[in-house]
């Protein structure tokens, strides 16, 4: 099984980011991470993560054709990208929304998803072990 494993806005700068809400860890380290997850699950994992909303679009249009699954962490766009939920509203595959802090618990604007009603499963505020929660999910689909 093929994950795409697609992390949207600012998510670049893990680590540099206020801890408190998401971790120490740098992006290329939860990458890590989450490559180890899948393959002790025997998932093949595909990583991602852009700052430009056209990119992350076409990379879920990328997975109509090459993955059997999505996780996503929209970031930012989760709260308001209507091309973001149009572009995952065309998968017939597994989607699994991913935030690292637990938006429900934050700001008002936070709390919304816009593609919540699409993902089979959400996982916030786990910090990174949501990546994990979220493989070992698909893995049993």
């Amino acid at each position: 099984m093929r994950v795409y494993v697609l992390n949207g806005v600012n998510l670049n700068m893990l680590g540099r980011r206020d801890p408190e809400h998401y971790g120490a860890l740098t992006l290329p380290e939860l990458e890590g991470k989450i490559r180890e997850w899948g393959e002790a699950l025997g998932l093949e994992v595909v990583c991602r993560q852009t700052n430009a909303e056209s990119e992350y679009v076409e990379w879920i249009q990328e997975a109509l054709d090459s993955a059997d699954a999505v996780i996503v962490n929209p970031a930012a766009w989760t709260h308001y990208s209507y091309a973001v939920r149009d572009a995952l509203e065309l998968l017939p595959l597994p989607i699994v929304e991913v935030h690292l802090s637990n938006i429900g618990a934050r700001e008002e604007f936070r709390r919304v998803s816009v593609v919540r009603d699409l993902a089979a499963l959400t996982v916030m505020g786990k910090g990174p072990e949501g990546y994990r929660e979220a493989l070992e999910y698909l893995s049993k689909q």
